[in-house]
C-alpha cells in the first residue's frame, strides 16, 4: 500500500534512526533478520550464566497513553504543523456499533501511523530506559534487541535479570502499558559445558529456548562437537503456515492442476525466503514434507472415486515438482 504524500511527510523525521541498541519498528521484513541476527550474536558472546529475559507488552495500539506520547514527539519533533496533524489524528474519534466515542488512549487501529507511533513509544519507554538507567547500574553485560513490540534482553549475570525483571513491570505501569504474563518470562540460556560433568559433581541446569520473531533459539552442538546457536522455525509459526496451505487446499482443491501447482511453489518459496537459513533445513523439509501431503489429501477429496495413492502421487510430483528448501548462509539481508 502506497502512503499518501503527507503521511510520507509526517513519518520521515518520525522514522529517523534514534534507537537505542538494536530497536526495529514495524517495515520491511528483511528488518526483522537485521534484529535477529544481531540478537543471536549478542547471545553467542555471552559466556556464563547468561539469562534472557522475554517480554513482550500488551498490545500497544491501544494503550498508548496520549499525554505521554504527545510529550515524547515535542522532544523529537520540531514541526508544529506536524504535532498539530498527529494531534488531530489522535483526537479523531472511533466509531464503533453505531456510536462514536473518543479514547483517550491507543492510536488510530489500522492507521499507517499507529505502528510509528507505537515504536517511538516503546523507544523512549523501554529502549533509551534500558541504555541510559539501567546498564549503567548492572554488574555485567546486558543487550536488548527489540522489534516492534517483542524484546528479549540477554544479562551475563543471574542477579541483574531478576533486578530488571522486578522493574520492569513498574516502568511499563507508569506508561500505561502492560507485560503479556504469558510470554514474559526468565529463560536460562548459558552456554552448556564442553565436555560431560564429571561423576558427583552436580549437573548444570540445561539452557532454555528463546522465540522470537518466529524463530526458536536453541543451543546444539556442530559437526565439530561445539556448542553453538541454532534456529529453528518455531512450533507455533510452523502450524500456523500448515494450517493456512491445509484451508488453501481445501477450498481450491477443484481448480486445475497446475494453477494449484503454481501456487503451491509460491507459497514455500515464500515461507523459504524467510526461514531458509543455514540451521534450520529439518524445518523446511517437514514444511514441504507436509505441504506434500496435504496437497495429496485434498486431491482424493474431490469426488467419491477420486482417492490418490502415493505411487499416483508421485507421478504429479514429477510433472508438478514442490521446490526443495534454499539456505542462504547470511544472518543479515543484502
Amino acid at each position: 500500500m502506497t502512503m499518501p504524500r503527507r503521511d510520507r511527510a509526517l513519518g520521515s523525521p518520525l522514522r529517523e534512526n534514534r534507537t537505542a541498541g538494536s530497536a526495529r519498528g514495524d517495515g520491511p521484513k528483511k528488518l526483522r533478520r537485521i534484529g535477529e541476527g544481531t540478537a543471536v550474536k549478542a547471545v553467542d558472546q555471552q559466556r556464563g550464566s547468561a539469562k534472557a529475559t522475554v517480554s513482550r507488552p500488551v498490545p500497544t495500539h491501544h494503550t498508548l497513553d496520549h499525554a505521554h506520547l504527545r510529550e515524547i514527539l515535542r522532544r523529537r519533533v520540531r514541526d508544529g504543523v506536524l504535532l498539530r496533524l498527529i494531534g488531530k489524528w489522535l483526537n479523531a474519534g472511533v466509531l464503533e456499533d453505531g456510536s462514536l466515542s473518543y479514547p483517550e488512549a491507543g492510536s488510530p487501529q489500522g492507521g499507517v501511523i499507529s505502528p510509528i507511533l507505537a515504536n517511538v513509544y516503546l523507544h523512549e519507554v523501554l529502549d533509551v530506559w534500558f541504555e541510559q538507567q539501567v546498564r549503567p547500574r548492572l554488574k555485567g553485560r546486558a543487550f536488548l534487541v527489540r522489534y516492534a513490540d517483542d524484546a528479549v534482553i540477554v544479562f551475563s549475570e543471574e542477579d541483574d535479570a531478576h533486578r530488571v525483571q522486578e522493574v520492569l513491570p513498574k516502568r511499563f505501569g507508569k506508561y500505561g502499558l502492560a507485560l503479556h504474563p504469558e510470554k514474559t518470562r526468565l529463560v536460562p540460556f548459558q552456554r552448556p559445558p564442553k565436555y560431560p560433568v564429571p561423576k558427583g559433581r552436580p549437573e548444570p541446569v540445561p539452557p532454555g529456548k528463546v522465540d522470537l520473531l518466529g524463530f526458536t533459539h536453541i543451543w546444539t552442538r556442530s559437526r565439530k562437537g561445539n556448542w553453538v546457536i541454532r534456529r529453528r522455525t518455531a512450533k507455533g509459526r510452523l502450524t500456523r503456515a500448515l494450517t493456512r496451505v491445509n484451508d488453501w487446499c481445501k477450498t481450491h482443491r477443484h481448480q486445475p492442476l497446475k494453477e494449484q501447482w503454481r501456487t503451491l511453489v509460491q507459497k514455500l518459496r515464500g515461507h523459504y525466503g524467510y526461514y531458509g537459513i543455514i540451521g534450520n533445513s529439518w524445518s523446511l523439509d517437514r514444511f514441504r514434507s507436509e505441504v506434500r501431503r496435504l496437497w495429496q489429501r485434498w486431491l482424493g477429496r474431490r469426488s467419491q472415486r477420486g482417492y490418490v495413492t502415493w505411487k499416483e502421487m508421485e507421478r504429479l510430483l514429477e510433472r508438478y515438482p514442490l521446490p526443495g528448501p534454499q539456505l542462504s548462509s547470511r544472518v543479515l539481508p543484502a
